[in-house]
């Protein structure tokens, strides 16, 4: 063949500079290496090369059986076009070569087909079954470790300070009381553990294993006892439901599969990862409704408004820029038919009751935590 090329036995570093000639032997044949002076350097059988990635108009051809990083280099267009004329076994390899980066390319659109799926419809499906199975022990002692990675989160912004730490207080007797009551025949295996916490964010959620945080901006756009009760009675609702846990193992369990199929199962931290996020994450809207249902359930027997909820969220999102990006309408988005529902519970609602908190412990629940925070406007005190 006598074409000039650049030989590399992956040895040693040197690069020789040598000629090719083509033997035939019956329907295949043997690639010839030379040196300069003529001396054989290397035999490759045409059935054992392939093509290696290369530059414009540059051949590399590597062989099977050889030494790793062993090729052979090509270069100018004539003379890569003599070599494939030459050896017609590198096409048929070529196309074979394409066929397998197309069914490649194919299976990995199939594998991410896969992960999108089960984003949106597998995991969550089976997180909603698999968390009946987590020992509640077990999920306690995750939501106080989630509770933990929050505090560190929000270090800079004083982390989750109580407004008031005696838990003996009129307004905490008065609410872990009145959370009694509402988790009170839903087969919880929790105790709840409510906390009024000093933030600027109007906002409230519920972690896995019965601890509610209640932030005091949010106390502080609260009118009326109906709207306070309502939003807790709705948190509560996310406890009894176990919806925390039903999102951790939903979250974890799609990092947990994209880690499986990228290769990557540094994926699985995506749980560790939630409690500086959690507040900001939103619940399904099926959850969104059991919690309104179990708010309502409660209303029926403790003579509050569930439609304060909606109220309260309504005046939340009528707020600044800064109220409507962190506060419960991002958090807890209201549907319409969301608030239609707890208008028609409100007028369902029994009379007669006695009120869930008593004037007193109204008051003392609305002044736990001193002055509105910055940013917040103090609303006039009712009920």
């Amino acid at each position: 063949m006598g074409i000039a090329g650049r030989f590399h036995d992956g040895q040693v570093a040197q690069v020789h500079v040598v000629g090719l000639e083509y033997e035939h032997a019956g329907a295949t044949g043997t690639l010839v290496i030379r040196d300069e002076d003529g001396a054989e350097l290397g035999r490759w059988p045409a059935t054992d090369l392939y093509a290696l990635h290369g530059r414009k108009d540059e051949l590399r051809l590597g062989a099977n059986g050889q030494p790793t990083g062993a090729r052979v280099v090509v270069r100018g267009r004539v003379d890569v076009a003599r070599v494939l004329a030459t050896l017609p076994v590198l096409h048929a390899k070529r196309r074979q070569q394409a066929g397998r980066e197309i069914r490649l390319a194919v299976t990995a659109t199939v594998a991410l087909a896969a992960v999108i799926g089960a984003y949106l419809y597998g995991v969550p499906l089976l997180a909603s079954r698999i968390v009946g199975l987590v020992p509640p022990a077990w999920e306690q002692s995750l939501g106080e470790t989630v509770a933990r990675q929050m505090e560190a989160s929000l270090g800079d912004s004083g982390g989750l300070e109580a407004c008031d730490p005696d838990p003996d207080s009129l307004a905490n007797r008065a609410i872990a009381r009145f959370g009694a009551a509402v988790l009170e025949g839903s087969g919880s295996p929790f105790d709840l553990d409510i906390k009024v916490v000093k933030s600027e964010i109007p906002n409230a959620f519920a972690l896995p294993g019965g601890q509610v945080f209640f932030f005091s901006a949010l106390l502080d756009q609260a009118e009326t006892q109906d709207e306070f009760a309502g939003v807790l009675a709705h948190e509560v609702g996310h406890v009894a439901h176990r919806h925390g846990m039903e999102q951790l193992i939903s979250t974890a369990g799609t990092g947990a599969l994209i880690g499986f199929i990228l290769g990557d199962m540094t994926g699985i931290s995506v749980a560790a990862g939630l409690g500086a996020t959690i507040i900001d994450a939103r619940f399904s809207r099926d959850a969104e409704r059991q919690a309104d249902a179990f708010a309502a359930r409660a209303a029926e027997r403790m003579d509050f408004n569930p439609a304060g909820l909606a109220d309260l969220i309504n005046r939340v999102g009528a707020d600044d820029e800064f109220a409507r990006a962190l506060a419960l309408l991002s958090t807890h988005p209201l549907t319409d038919d969301r608030k239609a529902a707890l208008e028609i519970l409100s007028q369902q609602r029994p009379t007669g009751l006695e009120p869930p908190f008593t004037a007193t412990e109204w008051a003392a629940i609305r002044s736990m935590c001193g002055e509105p925070v910055a940013g917040t406007t103090p609303k006039t005190k009712s009920k």
